[in-house]
């Protein structure tokens, strides 16, 4: 009676379980890698016997190819002619001529004919008769294999007696070589080591193989007596390999596991006999991945074992924990009242600190944008000058002709007068152009809008504003671009960018006596986009100053003449437009590029300025 209680105090104790799972995880383990490797071999040997049945079929269909050719032959009218007269040398060409011609068009390697002593008295080429042909016609044989003692490969010979006045007066000797079979097999070993073909002779010696290095050995043991038999045979081409010791006898279906001394690894060997051609066909299959299968099926089977134990371990600390999680549920509803309190106060904080964000957001945006005009406004102050010069020279030739034009009238010469008034036009069209583009460029930019741009426009116009700087300091100016090309970006902005990166240019030259601006523009991206570059033959900049160029309020310039925003505008407004401005140093001067978005395609021709 007192052993009743201690049993549920041994069910409670996790010791318990612990042992029953180290018991089912050695049951599992045991009882998995048996019945697995069980499976294995029997899915292994099923498939193995398909595949030697498969091989016996196409050696033996190889071997009867041209079983029916030596019978045919020994009908042929040539072949009884020399049968009649063997020292004829006439028949013998004959008979040599039609041999060629059959052994080409049948794709045998050598077809020829001897009499009854194994002498050669016709053949579709020169050849030596192998040393078993006396052995084989004195047995009567109507084959018999023979090794090539110049390539080693295996060759097949067919006999068919030629008889004449009912005795034997010779014999149609064909032989095909079995070296391209063999090949199939050899590249089959070396795509797939799983799997091993061999075919062993009446003497137990394998006279083909898919591992070549295992040829001419002798499938069971073979002692120096028998060796040297082996040898003196004339059979092979060179000496007898290393033994196998596989067994005299294999299972057919099941195999047999064996362990060969030249690979260390176990194997499951079946053979296949082939009894009209005195042949053994083996096939050597890997057991490797069968065990490790069956290794992981064991681990499978432990883990589930472990699992049953664990379930058991589980089900006993539930209802331990069902006792603690009435205490849990008191202590948990009271620390989530007060995550409940501490997360409202945190999501006030951060809604606090969004608003903020977006104020701030809002406020960089907007200084940006005046920021942007500010630039705008700078640039047309330093070029305020310049311009005011442009606009002065034609107002004091307009006052000049006007006063001209009246004395002419006075004077009747009304063709001068006209002359003076279409100079006068042009001037004011001149004007005109000028103070459009002051005014289109001075215009505050939307910076949300987006479309086509001509970028050819784009650049005139941004040349057309620095016309009285390019001129004043004689630059070159060279644009090599498409005409009609349209990208996707803001006129507006894209002036801008154009004007800076020009001003900058012009900047740079004015000390220096070559004086050249290029602005190129090249296909990208099999012309879906389109690279920028502004160039000029300034000094350029040094790889120091280089690293800093795009930022805020660096500049090369003295001070007084710039504030080092421009480039960061632009590269800001490029990166808007989807590209990124770069700055590369020239072999002479510097080149700002940037590539755009191309909005439609259009004829290339090169644009003059």
């Amino acid at each position: 009676m007192s052993d009743v209680p201690r049993l549920p105090r041994l069910l409670s104790r996790p010791g318990f379980y612990l042992f029953v799972t180290g018991a089912l995880m050695v049951l599992g383990f045991v009882l998995a890698h048996r019945l697995s490797e069980r499976s294995g071999r029997e899915q292994l040997s099923a498939l193995s016997t398909e595949r030697l049945e498969l091989y016996a079929t196409n050696l033996s269909a190889e071997l009867g190819r041209h079983a029916a050719l030596p019978g045919l032959l020994a009908i042929a009218p040539t072949l009884q002619a020399l049968m009649q007269a063997p020292d004829d040398a006439d028949a013998r060409h004959a008979a040599s001529q039609m041999l060629a011609r059959v052994n080409v068009r049948a794709g045998t390697h050598q077809l020829f004919v001897t009499d009854a002593r194994g002498q050669v008295l016709s053949a579709s080429e020169t050849l030596t008769p192998p040393a078993r042909l006396g052995e084989a016609m004195a047995q009567g044989r109507t084959h018999f294999f023979a090794a090539d003692p110049a390539t080693g490969s295996t060759d097949f010979y067919l006999l068919h007696p030629l008889r004449q006045a009912a005795r034997a007066a010779g014999v149609i000797v064909v032989r095909f070589n079995l070296a391209p079979l063999e090949a199939t097999w050899v590249d089959l070993g070396l795509r797939s080591q799983n799997e091993r073909i061999l075919v062993a002779d009446d003497q137990d010696v394998v006279i083909m193989s898919s591992v070549q290095a295992w040829k001419y050995a002798v499938l069971g043991h073979a002692d120096p007596s028998r060796r040297l038999a082996l040898q003196a045979s004339a059979r092979y081409p060179q000496a007898i390999g290393a033994d196998l010791d596989l067994p005299a006898s294999l299972e057919v279906h099941q195999g047999q596991q064996v362990r060969l001394p030249v690979l260390d690894k176990p194997l499951l060997a079946q053979q296949r006999q082939l009894v009209p051609l005195g042949l053994r066909l083996v096939a050597l299959s890997d057991l490797t991945e069968v065990r490790q299968r069956a290794q992981l099926a064991a681990w499978g089977g432990a883990a589930f074992g472990a699992s049953i134990g664990l379930l058991l371990l589980y089900l006993s600390s539930r209802r331990r924990a069902l006792r603690q999680l009435t205490q849990a549920q008191t202590q948990l509803q009271q620390a989530h009242g007060q995550l409940e309190q501490l997360v409202d106060s945190r999501t006030a904080e951060l809604r606090q600190a969004n608003d903020a964000l977006k104020t701030q957001i809002a406020q960089r945006l907007q200084t940006e944008g005046e920021l942007l005009q500010a630039s705008k406004l700078a640039v047309l102050g330093q070029m305020s000058a310049g311009l005011s010069h442009e606009v002065n020279q034609p107002l004091t030739a307009l006052r000049a002709l006007a006063r001209n034009s009246i004395r002419l009238l006075e004077n009747g010469r009304r063709d001068a007068v006209a002359t003076n008034l279409q100079l006068m036009d042009e001037m004011v069209e001149r004007m005109s152009q000028i103070t459009r583009q002051l005014k289109s460029f001075a215009r505050k930019a939307d910076e949300q809008a987006s479309g086509s741009t001509p970028l050819l426009d784009s650049v005139r116009a941004a040349l057309l504003l620095l016309e009285h700087r390019s001129r004043a300091l004689g630059v070159q100016v060279d644009v090599d671009m498409t005409a009609g090309q349209r990208v996707r970006a803001e006129a507006n902005r894209l002036e801008q960018v154009l004007v800076n990166l020009m001003g900058n240019a012009l900047d740079a030259m004015q000390h220096e006596p070559l004086r050249r601006l290029r602005v190129l523009a090249r296909p990208l991206d099999e012309g879906r986009r389109v690279l920028i570059q502004v160039q000029d033959s300034g000094t350029g900049v040094s790889e120091a100053a280089l690293a800093h160029l795009f930022e805020p309020f660096f500049t090369t310039k003295p001070a007084g003449e710039g504030l080092g925003l421009g480039l960061v505008i632009s590269a800001k407004i490029v990166h808007e437009f989807g590209g990124t401005l770069r700055a590369v140093r020239l072999e002479r001067g510097m080149s700002f590029e940037f590539d755009l978005a191309v909005d439609t395609p259009s004829t290339t021709e090169t644009a003059d300025v």
